[in-house]
């Protein structure tokens, strides 16, 4: 299938809310929006051949039922990596930011990221990392490579590593077909182009399909109770994790972290050995301190800790000697965006 199938394939059929204006990566298309986590080198756009979009419907799939929790009674997540699989991340054609959402995830749960990790298009690499993880972290993301073309072999590696078979998934197909029945191209496929398709559902037989969204066909393929499986695609990677909240044992509020952030106007250089000495006398209340330098801006002092009042405490003194003052989360996301 041409690339250019293929990601007319992809826009259409994956969901109805994302707009079919599409990029182009060189390997598949991905989305254009204002949250993609993937930045092709040059971007083209292409309008939808053949007739108009018909108006768009509202759909209302079942979610799936909430399982027992896959790490035991009482236990929780507190670990994780990520997993993040594409030649053309590693070759530069395109930007990740899909491990930045995650990351960002986990921390506004209180989920410690130990790994983040990009492997080629590779059956072996895949393999060897989603093992070497799932031993590891109490949860595993993999992002990417669920597409309907030949390098899309992520089922098919994540089925050998966990030694399964692949089945299509039936549900899975029904969903995907009742989403895409009164597409005009639908009746044009041909036959290859139908069996890329159903590449989209072929799963592993073991595998736990959760579906996650009532307005989306695509799931969360979740094996050996942690490693959860999504597309590379911004909206729906962003989209499936959120809604994966409720199917996760995240720890209780109280072992989440409070972060802090102060800005100062004074080098790094000059405000080291202070923070240097803070460091020494917080961490065994469990505080971490750190520094990160916007060139010729100044610097933000991050402190984080269990103890939302204790940290607070630590940021006025932070404020106070190095003539800063607190910033919330977005303003300093902002800022560094502007820099």
């Amino acid at each position: 299938m041409s690339y250019r199938a293929a990601s007319r394939l992809l826009c259409l059929t994956l969901s109805h809310h994302i707009p079919c204006r599409t990029a182009f990566t060189g390997r598949l298309a991905v989305t254009a929006s204002r949250t993609m986590s993937t930045t092709p080198d040059k971007p083209q756009t292409m309008a939808t051949a053949g007739s108009s979009q018909p108006a768009t419907e509202e759909w209302n799939f079942e979610v799936t039922p909430v399982p027992k929790n896959p790490l035991g009674e009482g236990k929780y997540i507190k670990t994780a990596g990520c997993l993040i699989i594409g030649d053309e991340i590693l070759n530069g054609k395109t930007l990740d930011r899909n491990s930045n959402y995650f990351a960002r995830f986990c921390f506004e749960n209180g989920i410690e990221l130990k790994r983040i990790e990009v492997v080629p298009d590779e059956e072996d690499d895949i393999v060897e990392a989603s093992r070497r993880m799932v031993q590891k972290y109490d949860f595993v993301i993999t992002s990417g490579g669920i597409g309907p073309t030949h390098d899309d072999i992520t089922y098919a590696s994540l089925a050998k590593s966990f030694n399964q078979g692949l089945v299509h998934h039936q549900e899975t197909l029904r969903r995907m077909m009742e989403m895409s029945k009164n597409r005009p191209w639908i009746s044009q496929q041909t036959e290859e182009q139908r069996t890329a398709r159903e590449r989209m559902a072929l799963f592993p037989d073991k595998a736990e399909v959760l579906f996650v969204a009532k307005d989306l066909w695509v799931p969360v393929v979740r094996l050996e109770g942690k490693l959860c499986i999504f597309p590379g695609i911004p909206g729906l990677f962003q989209r499936l994790l959120d809604h994966l909240v409720p199917f996760l044992p995240l720890p209780p509020p109280n072992e989440r972290p409070f972060r802090l952030q102060v800005f100062t106007n004074l080098p790094e250089s000059s405000i080291a050995p202070y923070l240097t000495d803070l460091q020494k006398r917080v961490k065994n209340e469990g505080v971490r301190v750190g520094s990160y330098p916007l060139l010729q801006r100044g610097v933000y002092v991050s402190l984080i800790g269990l103890d939302e009042e204790r940290v607070k405490e630590l940021g006025d003194e932070v404020v106070e000697r190095l003539q800063g003052k607190v910033m919330t989360e977005v303003e300093v996301r902002q800022a560094k965006d502007s820099k």
